[in-house]
C-alpha cells in the first residue's frame, strides 16, 4: 500500500516530523504543497518554510502557492489517490479537498472536538487540562470539523516534556501509517464529531508572550514559557536607564511550585544570567 499516490500539504516543523515518519515507512509523496517563503529577522531575509527545506533534501516536487485556487489544475493532473494535511496553515477549498479518490486526511494535534483551530498544542498547555492527543480526520470545508478516523491520547506531561509538539507530530505520522491502508481498503468506519463539545483556539500573537512577574502565578508563567517556544517566547518590561526595556526569558524552571528564572535576553543585549541582570537593574 506504500505505493499510494498522495500529495502532502504541510509547512511547519510539525509537518516535517509527520512527513519524515511517512517516508521512513515507504510513503513517498508525489508532490508537496507548502507555504511561500517569508521575510524573517531584523534584516527581513526571505526564508523558506521547514517543509520546503526538508522536501528539497529529498528531491520532492514542491509548489508554494499564494492561493490554492491557482493550482487546482496542477493538483488534478497528479491524479491523486489521497491528500494528507499536517500543519499547512491555509484554508483548503472544498473542491480541492474532494479531488482525491479517497479524500483528504488531516493530522490534528488534539482530541477533537477539543482545541479546534490554529494553536491546539499551545492552547492545551495553557489550559491546564490533563489530556490531549492526536486525531486523524477526514477533512471537510469547515475548520477541524471533519469525521474522525482515529484518535490516540498523549501520555506525557506538557510541563515535563517541552518537546510535546515533536512527540505529537511523530505520533501523527505513526497513526497515518496504520490508518492509510485501512482507509483505502474500506476497513475503517469514520465517526462524526460531537460538535456540541467543540472548543476553539486562536492564532498566537507576539503580544501573547507578555507576562507580569508580580501578578501572574508561577505555573501560569511557566505554562506560557513552554507553550510559546520557540515563538513568540515570553517577556516582561523593566525600567532601565529611564525607559521601559523588554526582557525575554530564555531559560527557566518550575520546582515545587516555585519559579526559577535562569537566563534572560534584555533588549539589544545577548543572553545573560538573570541574577546578574537583576543586579544591574537594582543599581539603575
Amino acid at each position: 500500500m506504500s505505493n499510494i499516490n498522495f500529495v502532502f500539504f504541510g509547512t511547519s516543523e510539525f509537518a516535517v516530523k509527520t512527513l519524515d515518519i511517512l517516508i521512513k515507512n515507504g510513503y513517498i509523496p508525489s508532490l508537496v504543497i507548502t507555504a511561500p517563503d517569508k521575510p524573517k529577522g531584523r534584516k527581513m531575509i526571505m526564508t523558506p518554510p521547514p517543509a520546503k527545506v526538508f522536501s528539497q533534501k529529498h528531491n520532492f516536487k514542491i509548489i508554494q502557492p499564494e492561493r490554492l485556487g491557482d493550482i487546482g489544475e496542477k493538483l488534478f493532473a497528479v491524479h491523486p489517490d489521497l491528500f494528507i494535511v499536517a500543519s499547512y496553515g491555509k484554508v483548503i477549498p472544498k473542491y480541492i479537498l474532494d479531488l482525491p479518490k479517497f479524500g483528504t486526511l488531516n493530522v490534528h494535534p488534539s482530541l477533537l472536538p477539543k482545541f479546534r483551530g490554529p494553536s491546539p498544542i499551545q492552547s492545551f498547555i495553557l489550559s491546564g487540562e490533563e489530556k490531549t492527543g492526536v486525531t486523524i480526520m477526514l477533512m471537510d470545508e469547515q475548520v477541524d470539523h471533519g469525521a474522525i478516523l482515529s484518535q490516540q491520547q498523549y501520555q506525557g506531561n506538557a510541563l515535563i516534556l517541552p518537546k510535546m509538539e515533536e512527540f505529537l507530530a511523530e505520533l501523527g505520522g505513526e497513526m497515518l501509517v496504520e490508518v492509510i491502508p485501512k482507509w483505502i481498503n474500506g476497513e475503517i468506519k469514520f465517526q462524526e464529531q460531537n460538535h456540541d463539545l467543540a472548543t476553539f483556539t486562536k492564532k498566537i500573537a507576539k503580544e501573547d508572550g507578555l507576562i507580569d512577574l508580580e501578578k501572574d502565578t508561577p505555573e501560569t508563567i511557566y505554562r506560557k514559557f513552554i507553550a510559546f517556544q520557540p515563538w513568540p517566547g515570553i517577556y516582561y518590561f523593566v525600567k532601565k536607564d529611564d525607559k521601559d526595556t523588554r526582557v525575554i526569558i530564555t531559560d527557566m524552571e518550575l520546582k515545587d511550585g516555585k519559579l526559577e528564572i535562569k537566563k534572560v535576553k534584555p533588549e539589544g543585549k545577548n543572553d545573560m544570567s538573570f541574577y546578574l541582570f537583576s543586579k544591574t537593574v537594582e543599581r539603575n
